[in-house]
């Protein structure tokens, strides 16, 4: 019996998530730190959106292998920036939640070992007030079709939100295509370090 499209999309996915992961585990530490230095550094040429103190970003704080953030993070607070990182809810896959960046001394290892601010949780509906939404993905192709690790914790938060969505991935990671469901939400820019923010679409 021939697969049906849902499991062609979702094999494809894996084995494409599959690569990328190895890739980015044989990079070496020198090529990470300089990439973290590089994002960072976009957070003040050329931005196509505004920054400023009156302004609120939603980011995440890396964790292993992923486009570092911690300089990004800095650079955003440095301006004044009001920064909401998520924390992602016990249970089974949901909307996440959002608390303040207010450094890294205010980190957590929560679960699945990511990094999470202490501060006061603010549901999902953080996102309404968010301009801009800098998100992980494995990859992002030039529709805007991004690829997660596969939980949806994403495709859930930002379905309803008015924020310009922006995957933060490494150069070579913006791809032609990606295979997409249905409920994947697109985005509309990606930030790489050699290139900066581009419009998807």
């Amino acid at each position: 019996m021939s697969d049906t499209p849902e499991d062609s999309v979702a094999g494809a996915k894996a084995a494409l998530r599959r690569r990328l992961i190895a890739d980015r585990a044989a990079m070496d530490e020198t090529e990470r730190a300089a990439a973290a230095t590089d994002l960072a550094g976009w957070m003040s040429v050329d931005v196509p959106f505004r920054l400023e103190a009156d302004v609120t970003v939603c980011c995440y704080a890396s964790v292993g292998t992923e486009p570092g953030t911690g300089q990004m993070l800095d650079a955003l607070v440095d301006r004044g920036v009001n920064v909401l990182l998520p924390i992602t809810p016990d249970g089974p896959p949901t909307a996440l939640e959002w608390a303040r960046y207010t450094g890294r001394h205010g980190l957590r290892t929560g679960r699945f070992r990511l990094s999470e601010p202490t501060g006061r949780r603010l549901s999902n509906t953080a996102l309404d007030i968010a301009e801009v939404a800098l998100i992980p993905a494995l990859a992002v192709d030039r529709r805007g079709v991004r690829l997660g690790r596969g939980a949806g914790y994403y495709d859930r938060s930002l379905a309803a939100t008015g924020a310009e969505l922006v995957a933060v991935v490494f150069d070579g990671e913006v791809l032609d295509e990606i295979p997409a469901d249905e409920y994947d939400i697109a985005v509309g820019w990606s930030l790489t370090p050699g290139d900066g923010f581009t419009r998807l679409g």
